[in-house]
């Protein structure tokens, strides 16, 4: 296995759009009320991190590796 910097780059935008996933679609099931131990607030706010894990942060990353060339 290379040890290329490109390949781990793309596994780690990858991981992050699967976790901003994961957490938008759980802060959707708490901020519906299935959990009634978790208040609705916290799942508001894992939502919005989750859509921001998910929409933005692969696209700050990926700015900040481009190569300049």
């Amino acid at each position: 296995m290379t040890d290329d910097p490109a390949r781990t780059r793309f596994f780690l935008l990858s991981l992050t759009r699967l976790g901003g996933a994961v957490l938008l679609m759980l802060g959707l099931v708490v901020a519906s009320g299935r959990f009634e131990a978790v208040p609705r607030g916290v799942g508001i706010v894992m939502v919005m991190l989750g859509a921001f894990g998910f929409a933005l942060l692969p696209r700050l990353l990926a700015r900040r590796w481009r190569s300049r060339q």
